[in-house]
């Protein structure tokens, strides 16, 4: 897709437009309901799927088709990011009317990082064709990584700060609670961070973690900088409000690790495949129609047989305890 430097500066606008809105509307800390969370979530939705058909009708249905590809990977992989950004409000205790502020601008932060390893990403591909190979092994890796600790059913998961988190919080000093929205205060003279820009920068911080497998991925789908990024943009943009939407669910989605996972690994595979006929061999390359079809299904799948999964795990749960109150009684 040629994209002319005016597109980009369009786009980019548009979207601090649409962030701005975003803030404006919900700057004043509060609980967020699942009305509120809803309404967003649709109204993100709907935006990522106008802009996809924009996309088609000024681009190509080849770019639309990796638009809308790339960004239910990317969305389908970034409620798996929900599971720790619950442990990091956990972690630091985050106030319930103060957590869509840390997951906005958390949001921003991972926008701006992700940004720069696509343009990386880019580049990198541009000059070296065989890097291919090295994301294709990577998201198979990763794939089988996700699977090995979906298996393990670790129930005691926290959060820990990374080195780099906690060398900033050695720096600068932490206050010992919350001051509202601000993100630092005078202490004994000195100027130190509250604990809200420290939750801000471990979720920034964290979702580069997950870029790491997030974009080599959506460059498996695409290889066009400006799909990539505005389909990450979108993703991440309405993550915030799909955090309270879906916050209570996301221990209902038992099956979503291995949903990923087989994503993570189809993906691996069309780039290595892609890397092949790059080179010269006769090998099949996997279309964007069958990749958007195969993503799909798998997280139809995973969705219905994590709710029947649940259901089942809760019939015997309640089960178990009527056969103990009848024994105690």
């Amino acid at each position: 897709m040629n994209v002319s430097m005016t597109l980009w500066v369009l786009t980019i606008l548009g979207l601090c437009a649409l962030i701005a809105v975003d803030f404006f509307i919900g700057r004043k800390p509060h609980d967020v309901s699942i009305k509120e969370a809803g309404i967003w979530t649709v109204v993100w939705i709907v935006l990522a799927a106008l802009f996809g058909v924009g996309v088609t009708l000024w681009g190509s249905s080849q770019a639309g088709g990796e638009f809308f590809a790339g960004f239910i990977t990317e969305k389908s992989l970034s409620v798996d990011n929900l599971f720790v950004f619950i442990l990091i409000m956990a972690k630091f205790s985050v106030p319930t009317q103060l957590q869509q502020r840390v997951l906005l601008f958390g949001v921003l932060i991972a926008l701006v990082l992700r940004a720069i390893f696509i343009a990386a990403g880019a580049a990198v591909i541009a000059n070296f064709s065989w890097v291919f190979y090295i994301f294709g092994a990577f998201l198979i890796y990763t794939a089988w990584k996700l699977v090995k600790e979906a298996m393990g059913d670790d129930e005691d998961e926290e959060f820990e700060e990374n080195r780099l988190l906690k060398s900033i919080e050695t720096k600068f000093g932490v206050a010992d609670r919350y001051h509202g929205t601000k993100l630092f205060i005078r202490e004994h003279g000195k100027k130190v961070m509250t604990p809200l820009l420290v939750v801000m920068l471990a979720i920034g911080m964290t979702d580069v973690l997950f870029a790491m497998d997030s974009i080599p991925a959506i460059f498996g789908l695409t290889q066009d900088p400006y799909i990539v990024f505005t389909a990450n943009a979108f993703a991440l943009m309405g993550l915030r409000q799909l955090y309270f939407l879906i916050g209570g669910l996301l221990k209902k989605l038992v099956h979503l690790s291995y949903g990923l996972s087989v994503i993570l690994g189809f993906i691996g595979v069309k780039l290595v495949l892609h890397a092949l006929h790059e080179n010269g061999v006769h090998v099949p390359e996997i279309s964007i129609p069958v990749s958007l079809a195969v993503i799909c299904g798998v997280l139809i799948i995973t969705t219905i047989t994590s709710l029947i999964a649940s259901k089942k795990q809760a019939e015997r749960e309640a089960a178990e305890a009527a056969r103990k109150d009848s024994v105690e009684a």
